[in-house]
């Protein structure tokens, strides 16, 4: 792509001063809780953390993947692989963009509910977006006050049930047979506050071999059992049956066909079920001037993946070549917010306390018996996996004048254990045990009431996650024990302006990592990790929300990120990987633009742009990089009020110029198989209607 793309989305924002002043100001600062743990003002705080509104995640979205909400953000990239088999590849400040499913090195939150395993390994597709109030993404050093995911915190919250019960449907429909047929009823009646939610969806995929059905449930009652206290109880589910897995392409299969797979995900039917139900309970309760939070949860997860293992080889005959496992997993935390009334200024000390165990009973079998390719057949595996954390913190907020201090540390202890059933290759029952003490400081001085500036600085570290510790390197059968975690020190420097109707957020920031977790060997469907030397990360995010007019919004999120190795080492045993090489899946600049027009009410219409440099697919940066692309997108949505009746219309045109490009990489693909197309020019179109009683 033309190395003036960035600017053309820059355009978009281009209407701005001259069309601008308006007297009405839009509420440009929203309030998170992420990173202070208590309702704060974004502006008010001395780091990076950015809130996505109800509107912004579902005003012409199509409530699928939280990518279409998460692209606004600066400092995360977030691709949709087009495989609902693997959900999204989401990296933040370049933490996650080495995972070849789901999410890592992130932390994901849905009510409260960590929808990350203790390891670090995570599912943003259990978010369920026709539910959510906001989402809250918090980057940099004081996220590891969350514990072992050094990227950053991603939280997202449902909305409450309020005001008159109603009901409503609503359904989508768009290209390579998309549906979204989608159900809700919500409200308040007799102190008690409820959403109920379900939704199905259909695709045939744009790739060959990639249609998917994706059934979620939500269920979400909170009450006011006194006047110092509410409790909220949320049950959600996700089940997908059968969901194709196209692979990854190569390059040149990619150029002669986008929408190719490759021969043996047909041969051997590669696919994935995913049976997902968890429950939950937040409570919160006032006791003086204190506060009580404390919340549960529970839930069970079975996944049966087919993989492409072909007949013969190693790993097929020693570890199989179709995954299952059944999980169970549970957790709680308490959280005690204390303000202390005799310090100066307003200080509140916070204690808490996290728990979360998941266990696997996890098997693996042959993906053929006899000549029949693609079934489950012999058994090869058969263990318990069991992942536990316990994590202690401390945390201080105070605001002095114009200094605002927030610091603390947190004490990680995550245990890894596994008790291998399956002797007749060896035992290779262990355990592992990870400790790591995570403080975190954050200093803001208020240069004015519209300016504030901050410092931040942390230590922060990843353990290897059940996945890359499962496989030893070479042929050696057992678990990668010897894996170390890695470790990260961090620090930014922002700046953070109001000025009119206008908010600017900008940050600079290095991160430096001992230990970084990379790909030693993917061979024979079988990948090992190894700790490289030294990564360092430096980069600059903007982010400039704007009320341009009566009418008028924009949205600019920029981000250059430089990750490079910063220590020579050699993977596989035999390649050397130099030092100044890119780190893989990490575009060195990110654009999103928006410009939003809402002459009325009931009408709003925006257009979106999307830039990404190009990216390295494997460490030595020597295999063909996914090219650079920008996009164009359309969005509009039309309502319209009759008396008890709303109804509401969505119309949405994605990659406006037809442009063909890789969506995202497959990191270090033993077969060369790191590339996947995302769609040209795509429709859709939606309607719905609610009734309020």
């Amino acid at each position: 792509m033309n190395t003036s793309a960035p600017t053309c989305l820059a355009l978009l924002l281009g209407l701005s001063s001259t069309a601008l002043a308006d007297d009405a100001p839009l509420v440009l600062d929203p309030s998170v809780v992420t990173g202070s743990r208590s309702a704060s003002p974004t502006f008010d705080l001395p780091y990076s953390v950015d809130g996505i509104s109800r509107e912004q995640i579902s005003e012409g979205q199509l409530g699928i993947n939280a990518s279409e909400a998460l692209a606004r953000v600066p400092g995360l990239v977030v691709q949709n692989r087009q495989n609902y088999a693997q959900d999204l590849q989401i990296s933040s400040r370049g933490f996650g963009a080495r995972s070849a499913f789901g999410v890592r090195g992130i932390k994901l939150i849905a009510d409260g509910i960590p929808a990350s395993t203790p390891d670090g390994q995570g599912q943003a597709a259990t978010f369920n977006l026709d539910t959510a109030e906001r989402i809250e993404v918090l980057r940099g050093p004081a996220a590891t006050l969350y514990g072992s995911n050094a990227g950053g915190v991603i939280q997202m919250f449902s909305r409450e049930g309020e005001g008159p019960p109603r009901i409503g449907a609503e359904t989508l429909v768009g290209n390579d047979g998309l549906s979204k047929h989608h159900l809700t009823a919500e409200g308040a009646a007799k102190g008690a506050g409820f959403v109920l939610d379900a939704s199905r969806m259909d695709t045939n995929g744009y790739r060959d071999h990639s249609s998917a059905r994706r059934d979620q449930t939500f269920a979400k009652l909170n009450v006011q059992p006194d006047d110092d206290s509410k409790l909220a109880l949320i049950y959600s589910s996700l089940e997908q049956n059968g969901t194709q897995d196209p692979l990854g392409q190569t390059w040149a299969a990619y150029k002669a066909d986008p929408r190719s797979v490759s021969a043996n995900a047909l041969t051997y039917n590669t696919r994935k079920s995913i049976d997902h139900q968890q429950v939950g309970m937040n409570y919160e309760r006032y006791i003086g001037d204190a506060t009580l939070q404390v919340n549960a949860y529970t839930g069970r997860r079975s996944v049966i993946q087919y993989l492409s293992i072909p007949k013969g080889t190693p790993a097929n005959e020693r570890g199989g070549g179709v995954v299952q496992f059944d999980r169970k997993f549970y957790g709680a935390s308490v959280r005690w917010m204390q303000p202390v009334e005799s310090a100066p200024g307003e200080l509140m000390i916070i204690t808490g306390l996290d728990f979360d165990q998941s266990e696997d009973s996890r098997h693996g079998y042959q993906n053929y018996s006899g000549n029949t390719l693609g079934v489950k057949g012999q058994l090869r595996r058969d263990e318990i996996d069991t992942a536990r954390s316990l994590d202690p913190y401390i945390q201080a907020n105070w605001a002095l004048d114009r200094w605002t201090l927030q610091a603390g540390i947190r004490h990680s202890t995550m245990e890894l254990a596994v008790d291998d059933q399956f002797l007749s290759n060896g035992d290779s029952s262990g355990n592992k045990t990870y400790q790591k003490n995570t403080p975190s400081m954050s200093l803001m001085y208020a240069f004015t009431p519209q300016l504030h500036g901050y410092v931040s600085a942390g230590k922060g570290f990843e353990t290897p996650t059940q996945a890359e510790l499962a496989y030893a390197p070479g042929s050696v059968e057992g678990f990668n024990f010897g894996l170390k975690p890695s470790q990260s020190t961090q620090y930014e420097v922002g700046l953070k302006a109001q000025l009119d109707n206008t908010r600017i957020n900008a940050a600079v920031f290095q991160i430096t990592t001992e230990d970084e977790l990379v790909v030693y060997q993917s061979l024979g469907g079988r990948t090992s990790y190894q700790n490289a030397g030294r990564t360092l990360r430096r980069g600059f995010e903007l982010g400039i929300e704007s009320q341009l007019s009566e009418h008028w919004t924009s949205n600019l999120a920029f981000t250059r990120l430089q990750a490079t190795y910063d220590s020579d080492f050699v993977s596989g045993g035999a390649t050397s990987v130099d030092k100044g090489n890119y780190l893989p899946g990490v575009p060195q600049t990110t654009v999103f633009a928006e410009l939003n027009w809402k002459p009325r009410d009931w009408i709003s219409t925006a257009i979106e742009g999307i830039y990404r440099s190009k990216v390295y697919v494997e460490d030595t940066n020597s295999q063909h990089a996914a090219p650079a692309y920008s996009v164009f997108n359309w969005r509009a949505r039309f309502e319209q009020n009759v008396e008890h009746w709303t109804f509401h219309q969505t119309l949405r045109l994605d990659n406006l110029l037809d442009r063909q490009y890789v969506g995202s990489v497959i990191v270090g693909d033993g077969n060369n198989r790191y590339y996947e197309a995302a769609p040209g020019r795509s429709w859709y179109a939606g309607a719905g209607a609610q009734y309020t009683f």
